[in-house]
């Protein structure tokens, strides 16, 4: 059987790395390992990372097509997810079958209006939040999450809202580099991260995710010290060992890509 390599995912796809690997750790698809430990992806697979990568290209945010299409795998109960109609809906998920159309998270059937003189029209109506001065960090995270949720572009707004109230907030630093890194906006994420490095939020998972968008924006060396950087504060990092590795296979040290690939086996055992 036909498999494929991450890089041929990226190329046959163009789909981002960011949704590979959060697809992956989610467990929405499940690779094999070729000789070298490299994933090995199934034909299947590449039907996913398709669907998802249109998903992404009608602007449904990465969580909610990985949210989405890990709920699916569950409701299909063995079935490949390739053999559902999936499609995107003012910003969320909708899947079909031969009873109609269903908003994925949240299960509610849908009722096609549209009739070919007059389409149906989505309204949207907004509730004016509470000020965002009278609002604390956390509260204004919980506010950034929920918009997110609702595919709401405010919610980049109101995640830099809760770092101005909170500036040691990690989750929003994180949170809100994810949303600059879907857009392909690497070089603001880098800035955020480096601003949230100089708060006191020296987290793994702030030098991982600006790993992840350095490398993202092709300056791999700096992604590698990143990477070193998250495994010297957490030795137990598995996915920066992996990643780590792989850059150090791409720029020919093998001796060093042998080592965090060992590393990764020994903390990921079962994958």
């Amino acid at each position: 059987m036909q498999s494929y390599t991450l890089s041929d995912v990226l190329a046959l796809v163009g789909i981002s790395r960011s949704v590979v690997n959060a697809m992956l750790t989610a467990g929405v698809v499940t690779p094999g390992r070729g000789r070298g430990n490299e994933y090995r992806f199934s034909f299947q697979d590449l039907l996913l990372f398709r669907t998802a990568h249109s998903l992404r290209a009608a602007d449904v945010p990465t969580r909610r097509v990985v949210r989405s299409l890990k709920k699916l795998e569950s409701l299909e109960a063995g079935r490949p997810l390739t053999g559902v109609r999936v499609t995107a809906l003012g910003g969320t998920v909708a899947a079909k079958d031969a009873y109609g159309q269903w908003q994925v998270e949240t299960g509610q059937r849908l009722i096609d209006f549209d009739t070919r003189e007059r389409p149906a029209r989505v309204v949207t109506i907004n509730v004016p939040p509470e000020p965002a001065a009278t609002m604390d960090g956390n509260t204004l995270f919980e506010m950034a999450q929920e918009l997110e949720r609702g595919g709401s572009a405010e919610a980049e707004a109101v995640y830099r809202q809760a770092i101005a109230a909170e500036p040691a907030l990690v989750d929003a630093y994180v949170n809100l580099g994810y949303l600059l890194c879907e857009r392909s906006a690497f070089e603001e994420a880098i800035a955020l991260y480096r601003t949230a490095l100089t708060q006191g939020t020296d987290a793994p998972l702030i030098r991982f995710n600006l790993a992840v968008a350095l490398e993202d924006s092709g300056d791999a060396a700096a992604a590698l010290a990143e990477y070193h950087a998250c495994i010297d504060l957490a030795p137990g990092f598995a996915d920066a060992h992996y990643n780590a590795a792989r850059l150090h296979e791409a720029l020919g040290d093998n001796q060093r890509a042998i080592r965090h690939y060992h590393q990764y086996r020994r903390l990921e055992p079962s994958r």
